[in-house]
Formats: C-alpha cells, structure tokens, sequence
C-alpha cells in the first residue's frame, strides 16, 4: 500500500499548513474550492470577515533605515571603537558575490525573480518537501515575506511589537502577506534582495552579510567564494541552531543541505557540489568587539559619545542622539593621538596601580584647537575589581565624577588677573609665616565679601621672606597670593577661570577669599584646557573630541570646527607663561620634569591632602595629571598613608602628580613640533624679568638699541677704567646675564680705553637662599637680600 503525503506528520501540523493555503487562496483570489472548504470551521474566518480584515490592514511597511554599527576613529583614520546595537555594514547588491546571491536565492526561494510577494508553487513544494523529510528543508516563505517578518522585528520598539512580530498567528501571517504585496509593487526584485541580504541575521551577533563575511571568513561579501557563501545561506533559517561557533557539525551539514540544492537547480554541477561538501567549514572569526569597555582608549571613547549625546544636531534628546550614535552606522572621527595617548596611559599606569586606594588622571589638549588628544585613567572601565564607570578626567556633565580640588594650580589665575591690572612682576612682597586677613578685605564682582570672619592662611615651611610675582608664583607662596588676591580682588580671578574653561557655576560659594588656593572641584580635563590658553597667547578653545561625522557612503554629515575666543591679552599670557617657565628650568623644583621642550607648569596640592596636581604646557601641548584619594565608591578622601605606586610616600603636586607628567611629555616629545613661548614685552606688561644681553665693546647707540629691545629703560653710567675701545661699552649695571624687570633702568659706562686694575678678591658670602613652597617643592630662587630672608625649603 503506498502511503499517503501526510503519514508522519503530526495532525496539527497538517492543519497549519493547509490553512496557510487557505490563506493563500482568500488573500489571492485563487480558486482551490477542494482545499478551502473542509478547512473553514477550523480556520475561524468566514470569506467576507477575511475580506474586512485586509482592507484594514496598513497599505505600506515603512522600510527604516537598518541598524548599522559605528566606527569611532583616531586621528589617523584607525578605529579605535566599534558602537552598536546590531553588528550590520550595509553594501549594495553589486558588492555582494554572484556565488552568494545564488546561493541565498537556492536554498531560500528559488522563484524569487519568477513570482511575486507570494509564491503559491514554491510554497505547496516547500510544503511536501519538507512533510516528506520530516523537518523544515526549504523555506515556505517567500523572501519578500521573509524580509516582511525581519523589518517588523527591527522595528518594534516594544516587548509587545517584538512579540506581534513573531507570534505565530494567521493575523501575523496575514499581515505580513499584505505587507510583502506593497513591497513588490513599489521596489525591483533587486532592491528586496539586497535590502534582505543586510537585514538577516547569521548568527553570532553578525547583521547583514558583509558583517558576516567580516565575520566568519575575515573577507568582504564581494569575496565570499561558493563554499562560504553556502554555509552563510544555510544559517539564516535558524541562526541559534546553524551557528558554525557553537555548532560546527551541524552548519556543516546544513551548509551541504543548501550545495545539494544548488546542484539540483543546476546552479552549480553535481560534482562542484560532492567536491565542496568534503572541504571544512574554513572559518576564521573575527572577533568584533562591542563598546568603550574594549577600546583602546576606553574613557577617550565614553567621552565621546557622552559628548555627542549633548549635541542638539543629533537629536531631540539625549535618548534620540544615542539611538543614532548606536544603530546610525556612522564613521566618527575623533581627535586623539593615539601615541599620546599610549604615552600619558603607561605613565598613569606606571604611577598608580588599579588596587590602590587612589586614582590617577590625566588629559591632554592642543592649544589653539582645543582638541583632546589623550585621557588616561589608572582604573579600567568596568564594574569588576579595580575599575570603574566614573571617568574622572572629564568634566561632570560627561563623566560622573565630581573631581577634585586643584589645590594651587589656581593661584595661576590670580596672576593672570595681577598681570593684567599692571601690578609689576617685579613687586615686592614680604610674607609671613602666616597671616591673618579679614574677609571682608575681598572684593567680589558684587562688593566687599560678606563676611565678619578672619582668613587665617600659613605657608608649608612656615618661614618669612620676600618674594615678588615670579619668586612667589614659583614658591607657591600662600600668604603672598593671599595678599596678591586681596590687591587683584576676587571677581577678576574668578572670572578668568571661568572664562578659560574651569566649570564654576555658583558665584556665592566658589567667590571667596580660599578661591586662590584652588578649593573647587575640577577635572584634568578642565585644568588642561584653561592652561592651554596660557599656551596658546590667551586664546581659549572649548574642549572638541571629535572632527567630524560621516555616514556609511564617506558623505560628511557634520564637522566639528575648533571654538575659541580671545580671552586674555597676548602679552598676559605671556607674562604667565614667563612665570611658570621657571617651575622647570634649572633650579627650580620642576627641573626633572623638563621634557626637552620649553616648558611650563604649576603644582596643586589640597587641603587634607585628599588630591594632588601637577598642570604644565609646551607652546603646543597642554597636560593636568590629578592623583586623589578615593574610596570604594569613588568618594574623596585623604592620600595619606595610601599606596601609591606600590609604596606609601608623602604625597604633593611635585614629587607625585609631576612625575606621571614628566613621563608622560618626556614620550611625546620626540613628535611635537619644535615651538618656543613668546617672550613677554616690557612695553606692555609691568616687571618683566628679562635677561641683560652683553653689550660689551657695542657703540653706545648700538647698546641702547640692544637694551631698549629688551624692554630696558638706559643711562649713561659715566666713563670707567675698560680694555674695551675707547667710547664703547664698558660694562651695564646691572650686569650681563641678569634678570632685571623690563620697563627698569639699566646703566651703561663707557670704556676710556685703560685697562683696569686686577679687581680684589670677593668677600665670602653664605647669605641668601630660595623660596619655599607650599606644595612641598622648592622654589626659584628667593631675593638673597643678605639678610637670609630668602631662606626655604629650597
């Protein structure tokens, strides 16, 4: 007896698939009264309520654009983080291999360029095939159908759209059936292929098939040759069960199933086909790694988009500019160095370990662009042990830390505000140990400080001296910036600060008499930008990450262009970075730090010692390093007694934030443009300290010219015993080599032409000494008066 179609299948399977007919037959008009019939009562639908039900159904699917996943880049062009939602790179059918487009159309529908959105043949054939090898072989449903049900699915937002999307219903199958109609009449065959082609999922978080042949085989999908392209259109029927990661013997064999069907459509030869089955899957999966946790620079790229997602061009709403950045299949470049980057993350890494209870930070900026060119932090990201999500070097808006207290590398901006209300660089002060100023001395924007209180402020050696602007800056004088802050007043400091990039949002509480000694929470990222614009002649830039924004075609959709404004006269950032230079030349406390360039810097410590800093420039590279205590939960606390680098030390702005700069400069050096600072000008800024040239054996005019270059006033000195010509240039007071204030006088003596007598010898001298400093590093020198008040930790 032969058997029947239908033995071995079960019941209600037989049930499901006529009734998908009947569908076929009341959606089409095809008459198959035989088959209709029998099947009415069970299917639940009268013809007219069918009729009713379509003509509710939507007229169009909106075809979205697919998800596709974001590169960000470096500088160079070299990705350095892949962002996504869906694994997906969208390509036109041209650049998808013959071999694969044949091998999808096979295995798939193999009438697809022969019927429209339903295939009644190919689905009846389907049908038996697979009632008769007892599983699913062949596909029943068209691919328009197919790209139907995967659309709907990309699209729902919602568990209850996911679930409409797949639940197996006729309303479902109806819908879809409806759907696929208006596809065919409105797009080519073409279109709906290569639109299916990058919508399906293959398995292994790979969307599309150029993702997938990246994927599996390291190629693109105009190389996938006939063995590939095979397994690729076997996986999409069930991409859990065909995976070749998880289920190597079973891709296999699925990849044979879609070989045989090729060589029985006559697509490739019977033999081709045996040859092929007998090769291995030949994978070679490219990881393809998903998030800022596995870039390689992981709080650079959370920076990034954090940044993005606050641009208004992207979106309504964060949420909407974060879709875009995840699914959007954008090509963000961004400003980073990666040498730098490498640079300023080793020497984090080397300073400040991952288990210790203190973390390091550092950013750098480029003057005059104001792009980010490194971040580095000495935790990972994550949420295991010894890492964290907080990225401490940027701003709060963008990272969720809350930073930390830059202790005095804000007495930099008190000098900007005396340099630029004219108090001479070269004013004495004389500092006590500690002082005792009352409040209300201070003028804010508004008035005198509210306060009836009394500042009590003391030095770190606790010694008196004199010092001037350069000496006291270089020292970190505390009680000398106390009183330079009470002559500048509070409102001029405050707002420069403000007005270089420091996040100062609360005038009552940050505009007070502690503001020179740096008491607000800030970023390195912050403290970087403002120094830049000491490097950059007072052209302040806000800080920009990314250049530009393309879209998958290389079509640039956004450019991000540098934001500066002047902000400083020239010549006060000059005089600033004059200043500052000395920190790290020789003799100052700064000078191992030197990174070959010319150079300038400032050291921070704060109150409790919960955070130490160290900001220094070149003319064209800006760094801040901040190394704080914090506890498990990223809150401050003291540094003391904490393991830093392996071993407990004190801790200040010098001996630990400054190395991790100096390391990190030392490295990049080598590639920064050579560039030197411009030296400040006498006629514009009170007290320059410039050096005297030697003018000796020079005419006197050729002197004077000499000199008032420099920003010196000149006299004549009277005529003086000399080997030089008689009428030139004997010797000046005070002599070559000295720093003098520009804008000071400076005696020439004429030559007689009669060599002197050999000159006495010098009395010994022991008196004299350099500056202290109140971050714990010697200063330059103090004003070795003769009276010991110089005398410091120096």
């Amino acid at each position: 007896m032969s058997r029947s179609r239908t033995d071995g299948l079960p019941a209600s399977k037989v049930v499901s698939h006529l009734g998908v007919m009947l569908l076929v037959s009341a959606v089409l008009g095809v008459v198959v009264s035989g088959l209709a019939i029998p099947f009415a009562g069970v299917l639940g639908f009268a013809a007219r309520n069918m009729s009713d039900s379509i003509d509710e159904l939507p007229q169009e699917l909106e075809t979205e654009l697919l998800p596709q996943r974001t590169e960000i880049l470096d500088r160079n062009g070299d990705q350095i983080a892949t962002i996504y939602d869906q694994n997906r790179v969208i390509v036109p059918l041209r650049q998808i291999s013959r071999i694969m487009v044949k091998s999808i159309v096979s295995i798939e529908d193999y009438r697809f360029y022969q019927h429209g959105a339903l295939d009644v043949k190919g689905t009846l054939r389907a049908l038996f095939t697979n009632q008769a090898a007892n599983g699913v072989v062949q596909g029943g449903s068209s691919i328009t159908q197919q790209l139907v049900k995967l659309t709907l699915l990309n699209q729902a937002d919602t568990k209850k759209e996911r679930e409409a999307a797949t639940d197996d219903t006729y309303a479902r199958k109806l819908r879809e059936l409806r759907y696929a109609i208006a596809l065919e009449k409105k797009y080519s065959k073409d279109w709906i292929l290569e639109r299916y082609l990058n919508t399906a999922y293959f398995g292994d978080g790979a969307y599309g098939i150029q993702a997938a042949a990246q994927h599996y085989f390291d190629v693109n999908a105009n190389e996938l040759n006939l063995r590939q392209s095979a397994m690729l259109a076997g996986i999409v029927q069930s991409p859990g069960a065909f995976d070749p990661t998880e289920n190597p013997d079973r891709s296999r064999e699925r990849r044979n199933v879609v070989l045989d069907r090729m060589a029985e459509l006559s697509v490739i030869s019977e033999r081709t086909a045996e040859k092929t089955k007998e090769r291995s899957l030949g994978i070679d999966v490219q990881p393809k790694e998903r998030g800022c946790v596995n870039s390689t620079a992981q709080f650079f790229c959370e920076y990034v988009i954090a940044w993005l997602k606050q641009d208004p061009a992207l979106g309504n709403n964060p949420r909407e500019r974060w879709r875009l950045i995840l699914n959007g299949g954008l090509t963000i470049t961004t400003s980073i160095d990666m040498r730098m980057q490498t640079a300023t993350q080793t020497s984090v890494s080397q300073h400040v370990y991952p288990h210790e209870g203190a973390i390091g930070a550092m950013a750098l900026i480029e003057p005059g662009t104001g792009e980010v060119k490194a971040l580095a932090q000495s935790r990972e990201l994550g949420n295991g042990p010894n890492q964290t999500f907080l990225n401490y070097t940027v701003p709060k808006e963008y990272g969720k830390a809350s930073g930390f207290a830059p202790g005095s590398t804000f007495k930099t901006f008190v000098l900007a505000a005396a340099i630029n209300q004219g108090i001479p660089l070269t004013k004495s002060y004389s500092v006590p140990a500690e002082a005792f100023i009352p409040e209300n001395e201070y003028e804010t924007c508004d008035g005198p400080y509210a306060s009836s209180s009394t500042w009590s402020v003391s030095n770190f050696d606790f010694e008196p001296h004199t010092v001037n602007l350069y000496t006291g800056t270089q020292g970190s004088v505390n009680t000398f910036f106390a009183q330079l802050e009470r002559e500048t007043g509070l409102c001029e400091p405050f707002t420069i600060a403000r007005r270089l990039g420091i996040r100062l949002t609360n005038p009552a509480d940050e505009m007070r008499p502690a503001f020179t000694l740096g008491f607000v929470d800030v970023s390195p990222l912050e403290l970087a930008e403002a120094y830049a614009t000491f490097a950059a002649r007072g052209k302040h830039c806000d800080a920009l990450p990314v250049t530009k924004i393309e879209d998958n075609q290389g079509n640039v959709l956004k450019k991000y262009d540098p934001q500066c404004t002047q902000e400083l006269p020239g010549p006060v950032a000059d005089a600033v970075n004059d200043v500052l230079e000395g920190v790290l030349q020789p003799g100052g406390f700064g000078q191992y730090l030197h990174p070959g360039q010319q150079s300038a810097g400032k050291t921070g410590t704060s109150t409790a010692n919960q955070s130490v800093w160290f900001a220094g420039y070149t003319p064209n590279l800006a760094g801040a390093v901040a190394v704080a205590g914090v506890n498990e939960v990223g809150e401050p606390e003291s540094l003391d007694g904490k393991l830093i680098g392996g071993q407990v030390a004190a801790t200040s702005g010098s001996q630990t934030a400054g190395p991790i700069w100096g390391d990190a400069f030392k490295a990049i050096a080598p590639f920064l443009e050579d560039a030197t600072f411009v030296e400040p000008s006498g006629e514009d800024i009170a007290g320059v300290l410039n050096l005297i040239p030697d003018v000796g054996g020079m005419t006197v005019d050729q002197a004077t010219d000499a000199l008032e270059a420099e920003g010196f006033y000149v006299s004549n000195g009277g005529i003086v015993d000399s080997a030089y010509a008689e009428g030139t240039v004997a010797y000046t007071s005070p002599g070559a080599g000295t720093e003098f204030g520009s804008g000071d006088t400076v005696l020439i003596y004429i030559s007689d032409g009669t060599p002197p007598p050999p000159p006495p010898k010098p009395p010994k001298n022991n008196n004299g000494g350099r500056g202290g400093d109140n971050d714990g590093d010697g200063g330059r020198g103090g004003n070795g008066n003769g009276n010991g008040n110089g005398g410091g930790r120096g």
